[in-house]
């Protein structure tokens, strides 16, 4: 295995890591935490916000510091801080200590995402494939967290859910700054002769580079609102809606890991279309099915609510790739990292609603008005997909130069 492909491993379990820690908080507070400290699950599902608003708001300066620094630097500093934050969490012991906790791993997740992507996409031609494998990853983080932390949950305690996956983040920073470090030294003389043969963005006009941008952030910020609902929520709605086919927090923990595993695979199909067929046309489609599947999905129980779930994740990942897919078309190399930043200050900002608005919803009405909500967001989704441009570089697959 060649360095680039150990480096792309090393990024792919970054991507792992980083959804892992986010969403932990979100099995443990529906199976056992709400319950240990005597609170409803609404009351104490927003003291996760301000994690994630700082998973949002701190990419900006992640990215910066990353391409003025060193893009491998940042990356150790995720895997040991974020390892670190995990096991910190662990100690909280009232509602405000461990909302406190989660704001300090939004801060190290939030290094991810601008300098993780940009690493991934550097260099190459084609990046719909790379960036649907990474999805991957990130994806199984996401339905590892649900998995791993019911296990624990039952064996040993929610604690442990932070503190064995902390450790094991900690030892692979440790790991990436040994394979990297003669990268960090001679830095300067890698990036010139990576910047001298990488290929440039697309050309594209003023008129329509400022149209796909304007998109790209609208639909990235309804986008991340329904991502993060959707995760957040499904170990809860799977709680309320399967019944007495999830008796413990471990079965909980393996139905949820089924749907994300199942459904991280569309980033694939998604990756492998875009990068050979038109973004609008994959786009359009992709969020006509996430209206349909969430209106269906309202009054599902049992194992139908389980196929549904695995349905409406299909399109709701498979959708992750295209925008970060447009805008490695549309930068360049050396401010990839800040157009990424931000990106996902304006997805993890927007999506940090999600946890007050579930509590909110859920309390009030149940989680069938949740998904007429996420519904109407697909349908606005799609009404940004159709005012694309319906031609140009951007939008249709880039050619090996």
């Amino acid at each position: 295995m060649n360095r680039q492909r150990i480096n792309f491993l090393f990024l792919n379990i970054g991507h792992f890591f980083v959804h892992f820690f986010v969403l932990v908080f979100a099995t443990i507070a529906a199976l056992t935490l709400a319950r240990d400290w005597g609170m409803s699950y609404a009351a104490l599902i927003p003291y996760a916000t301000p994690g994630f608003i700082a998973f949002g708001v701190c990419a900006i300066p992640a990215g910066w510091i990353a391409d003025k620094w060193s893009r491998e630097g940042m990356m150790v500093i995720f895997f040991i801080g974020i390892g670190a934050a995990s096991m910190f969490t662990a100690l909280a012991q009232t509602p405000l200590q461990i909302g406190f906790a989660l704001f300090i791993i939004g801060c190290f997740a939030a290094i991810y995402h601008p300098v993780g992507l940009a690493m991934v996409v550097h260099g190459r031609v084609k990046t719909g494939v790379p960036l649907a494998v990474n999805g991957i990853f990130g994806n199984m983080g996401v339905a590892s967290a649900a998995l791993i932390a019911g296990y624990l949950i039952d064996q040993v305690g929610w604690k442990a859910a932070y503190v064995l996956p902390g450790a094991v983040s900690i030892a692979t920073g440790i790991a990436y700054w040994a394979f990297v470090r003669n990268d960090l030294i001679h830095r300067k003389v890698r990036d010139a002769a990576a910047a001298a043969t990488a290929p440039q963005a697309a050309p594209i006009d003023r008129a329509n580079f400022t149209r796909v941008f304007a998109i790209i952030f609208i639909s990235t910020a309804i986008g991340g609102l329904i991502f993060q609902s959707t995760t957040f929520s499904l170990p809860k709605i799977f709680d309320e809606r399967l019944g007495n086919m999830a008796g413990s927090a471990t079965l909980i923990g393996w139905y949820t890991f089924l749907v994300f595993a199942v459904a991280a695979f569309a980033q694939l199909v998604v990756g492998y279309l875009v990068d050979r067929h038109s973004i609008r046309i994959i786009f359009a489609f992709v969020a006509s099915l996430q209206a349909i599947f969430f209106m269906v999905m309202q009054q599902m129980a049992g194992v139908w609510a389980l196929f549904i779930a695995i349905a409406f994740m299909l399109v709701v990942f498979g959708q992750i790739p295209i925008n970060d897919v447009l805008v490695g078309r549309i930068t360049r190399s050396e401010w990839r990292s800040r157009v990424y930043a931000f990106r996902y200050i304006v997805t993890f900002t927007v999506s940090s609603t999600a946890v007050p608005l579930i509590a909110w919803i859920h309390s009030d009405w149940g989680f069938s008005t949740l998904f007429v909500v996420l519904a109407i967001a697909a349908a606005i989704i799609l009404v940004c997909v159709l005012l694309l441009p319906k031609g140009g570089v951007v939008l249709q697959p880039t050619a090996p130069s």
